[in-house]
């Protein structure tokens, strides 16, 4: 959006106040980036009707209609789905607030962690560039890279539950062997999987759909690469885990509230598809 609401607001037409001026669609076009034709297509399906036309019959946007294309613009960066922008824009203003201050609290949180992995990744850097030797992480030094999730507290009951499985030694065998770099570049990756989630699941995309089912077989190659090597029974049980397990929905939907569920969905799915 490229549109300065402070010195974009004028008319070549002139006027003498802000509720006098109006504007064409090829002005609008030219002062917010908003291509014509997808003006005239939020014109027909009644998201932003111009209020006014000239007496050749084109369109006149008012000020109030400019407004309006903010507010659109703004839910549309925050993904919400275009067919649903109308009923957001149109609901009563205290909805509205709610809805946009709880957007505000999950991009504080993806800044938060965006932060996070960057300090990680500049860390990684320095140590590079010094020839710093790697070593062998801590328990501290994982709840530390995994920004306060401790994946080693719940080492015992994973010894007990699942300790004679080679799934168990396998994931110790490597898992002991990295290093804080290796933890870091494992928790970025994830990281990018948890954000393609979150972004379909924000557009209303379905588990099944075949992008998420495409995620899901991301996932899964995270998994197989880093801990133990993942059959499509074991990412169901996974899958199962997220959800039945509050201490890991807790967890996941710390990215994103429903989260946990949406993800579980679209592994089962992709489990499901293996299997036929």
């Amino acid at each position: 959006m490229t549109l300065t609401w402070r010195e974009g607001l004028r008319c070549p037409s002139g006027g003498s106040t802000l509720d006098a001026k109006r504007w064409t669609v090829g002005e609008v076009a030219a002062l917010t980036g908003v291509s014509v034709r997808t003006l005239h297509h939020y014109d027909e399906i009644g998201l932003l009707r111009p209020a006014e036309r000239s007496d050749g019959n084109y369109r006149l946007y008012t000020p109030g209609d400019l407004a309006r294309l903010r507010r659109v613009l703004t839910w549309r960066a925050l993904g919400v789905p275009l067919a649903e922008v109308a009923g957001v824009l149109d609901a009563p203003p205290d909805l509205e607030r709610e809805a946009l201050r709880a957007h505000a609290g999950r991009l504080r949180e993806d800044l938060r962690r965006a932060e996070h992995t960057l300090r990680e990744v500049q860390a990684r850097l320095k140590a590079l560039e010094d020839g710093a030797e790697e070593t062998i992480m801590t328990n501290e030094d994982v709840k530390t890279v995994f920004d306060g999730f401790d994946p080693t507290q719940y080492e015992a009951e994973a010894r007990e539950r699942w300790g004679e499985t080679e799934a168990y030694r396998q994931s110790a065998a490597r898992t002991a062997r990295y290093s804080k770099a290796d933890w870091a570049r494992i928790r970025a990756e994830m990281d990018g999987i948890t954000a393609e989630y979150v972004e379909l699941m924000d557009a209303g995309v379905p588990p099944t759909d075949a992008r998420a089912q495409a995620v899901a077989a991301r996932h899964r190659a995270h998994i197989s690469g880093a801990y133990y090597d993942a059959s499509a029974q074991m990412m169901r049980g996974l899958a199962q885990m997220w959800v039945a397990d509050e201490r890991f929905t807790r967890n996941i939907d710390r990215a994103r509230a429903g989260l946990a569920a949406y993800q579980s969905a679209a592994v089962t799915a992709w489990a499901d598809a293996q299997d036929g």
